[in-house]
């Protein structure tokens, strides 16, 4: 029975376990993606994404704890100003992992794993959603009829011309 085993050894002692997944988060959060076994990029997705949430709350105490598990100024920084702001309306979820089929030297299952919000393929077909608002008041309605008009006076004029 394996209960309470929780984290995926991947094979390694624990200090070069951090080491790898502080290396990695590093490099996803300078690169936006990062290629990698699917195994490591489950390892990662869990390393990474509570040092997203504690990115939003920009404090001194939440850089260190950060800065404690990547131990890089630069990808803290990077972190902390762009990653931060980008994601900053999420409430989870920062990271994708998008399985990429078999390595070709050793079989291995391949993966990337991205940061959400920088991928353009995957966000360019959706709208920019806004946030839910309460029904009520009617309000809404004015505005929904008043938008489609303005563009057909622009066509109408066009073709005058």
């Amino acid at each position: 029975m394996r209960h309470g085993k929780k984290v995926n050894h991947l094979g390694r002692k624990s200090a070069h376990r951090k080491a790898m997944l502080a290396n990695m988060a590093c490099s996803l959060i300078e690169h936006k993606r990062i290629n990698t076994t699917v195994a490591k990029a489950k390892a990662l997705k869990q390393f990474v994404e509570p040092l997203v949430t504690k990115s939003k709350e920009d404090t001194t105490h939440n850089r260190r704890i950060v800065f404690r598990k990547l131990r890089n100024k630069y990808a803290v920084t990077e972190l902390f100003r762009e990653v931060a702001s980008k994601v900053g309306d999420r409430p989870g979820g920062y990271t994708r992992i998008i399985k990429l089929g078999n390595r070709l030297g050793d079989n291995a299952d391949m993966a990337m794993i991205e940061l959400v919000d920088y991928n353009e393929l995957y966000n360019a077909g959706k709208p920019t959603k806004k946030k839910a608002r309460r029904r009520g008041r009617g309000g809404s309605k004015k505005t929904e009829t008043a938008a489609p008009a303005a563009p057909v006076a622009d066509t109408s004029s066009s073709e005058e011309e």
